[in-house]
C-alpha cells in the first residue's frame, strides 16, 4: 500500500457508549473501543455514556468535537424502535463514508450471517473529523476496530483535513 500521501496526524479519541442499561462499571463495549485505542497510542480525550435520545446524543456529539478528531458511537445502530444513534448523528455528516458500513456488514456477514443487514453502521465527517456509529456488542466492536477503523485512522484524518501536513 502507497502510504506516500498519509500524514504521520496525532489522532484524539472520543468514545460514546449510547444505552438506557450499561454505565461505566459495566459499558464493557466502550472499555474494549478504549483499550483498542490506548493499544495503537491514541488518546481518548473523551468519553461518555449516553442513553437512547437525539437530544442527549448529540450533546455528546458536540463536546466530543471539541476535544476529538476521532469519534466512535457504539449502541443504538440497530432497528428497534428506541435506536436512534443513527438519525442523531447522520444529519450531522458533511460527508459520508458509504464504504465503512459496506464493508462493516461484508465482515459482520463471516461472523452472524444475514443478520448483518440489520446493522446500521456508518461514519462521515464533520468539521474536518471522523465519526464513526457501531453496533454496541464486543464482537461487532471488535470487528469494526481491528479490522477496519485503526487501520484507517490516519488515512482517514489525514484526507478529511487536507490542512494538515
Amino acid at each position: 500500500m502507497d502510504s506516500s500521501h498519509i500524514s504521520n496526524v496525532a489522532i484524539n479519541a472520543g468514545v460514546i457508549t449510547v444505552s438506557t442499561t450499561r454505565n461505566k462499571d459495566t459499558d464493557t463495549s466502550g472499555k474494549i473501543i478504549c483499550e483498542l485505542f490506548k493499544l495503537h497510542s491514541i488518546d481518548v480525550n473523551y468519553y461518555d455514556i449516553v442513553p437512547d435520545i437525539e437530544e442527549e446524543i448529540i450533546k455528546s456529539l458536540k463536546k466530543a468535537l471539541e476535544s476529538s478528531n476521532f469519534i466512535v458511537f457504539n449502541g443504538g445502530t440497530g432497528i428497534t424502535p428506541d435506536d436512534c444513534t443513527i438519525e442523531a448523528i447522520e444529519p450531522h455528516f458533511q460527508k459520508k463514508l458509504d464504504g465503512f458500513g459496506e464493508y462493516f456488514r461484508l465482515k459482520s456477514f463471516d461472523d452472524v450471517g444475514t443478520r448483518a443487514i440489520l446493522s446500521r453502521a456508518t461514519a462521515g465527517i464533520i468539521d474536518k473529523k471522523a465519526v464513526f456509529c457501531i453496533p454496541g456488542s464486543n464482537a461487532a466492536v471488535k470487528l469494526a476496530m481491528e479490522k477496519i477503523i485503526l487501520k484507517e485512522a490516519s488515512h482517514i484524518i489525514t484526507h478529511a483535513d487536507k490542512s494538515i501536513k
